[in-house]
């Protein structure tokens, strides 16, 4: 066995049936993607799901000119709506792309419902993907409903930093207004704002979260 499948195999053994965990790598695809690289586009059609084993994938909904941001996904996570468009051999409606570097294993169309059907494991664990996705949704409709540009900033922030473990956020102002729905000088000006008030540093391309913030 590669040094890979070991890893993807202590990965997933907490999580599903040893007869399972054999199918998933026989059958499933194992890759690895760099930090910004495309993993789903609109418009194409979704042969497999994507379940990460390591890494984090940041998911977007595009509404004719503006993108937004809708929900991140990370170890032992997988997208409700990849699985649904795999299902219904639809076109994907979602973009993912690597928010840092990303090892997943892809699990073919073939074996989603077969799977639903013969293991309680994974019929647990998709129902509760979906779960989790919805909740998501919900407060990401609730950031964008109720709350104004300026929490929402803050929010997202303290979130990239939960994510990473760090105080230091790897993004340029560019990035932070596309992902937010908004645009780089309103961001630019909000993070000037919160500068100000000292509570984060601003780098060029980073952003340092102060212990005040």
């Amino acid at each position: 066995m590669t040094y890979e499948l070991q890893e993807a195999e202590a990965i997933l053994k907490p999580l599903f049936e040893e007869r399972l965990l054999r199918e998933m790598l026989q059958y499933g695809e194992l890759k690895r993607f760099s930090e910004g690289d495309l993993i789903m586009d609109y418009g194409k059609y979704v042969r497999s799901m994507p379940l990460i084993l390591k890494g984090t994938i940041k998911v977007f909904r595009q509404e004719q000119d503006k993108e937004i941001l809708l929900y991140y996904l990370s170890d032992q996570e997988t997208c409700s709506m990849a699985y649904s468009c795999c299902m219904e051999a639809r076109k994907s409606e979602v973009k993912a792309i690597a928010d840092e570097d990303v090892f997943l294993v892809t699990i073919p169309h073939q074996k989603l419902d077969e799977w639903l059907c013969t293991y309680p494991s994974w019929k647990n664990y998709i129902m509760r993907s979906f779960n989790v996705r919805f909740i998501e949704l919900l407060k990401s409709l609730e950031q964008i409903a109720f709350h104004r540009l300026d929490e929402r900033l803050e929010n997202y922030l303290r979130e990239k930093s939960t994510r990473s473990g760090s105080a230091l956020v790897h993004l340029s102002h560019q990035q932070i207004a596309d992902e937010l729905g908004s645009s780089r000088v309103v961001i630019s000006r909000l993070l000037k704002h919160l500068e100000n008030e000292g509570r984060l540093l601003i780098y060029r391309n980073e952003i340092k979260l102060l212990p005040s913030f």
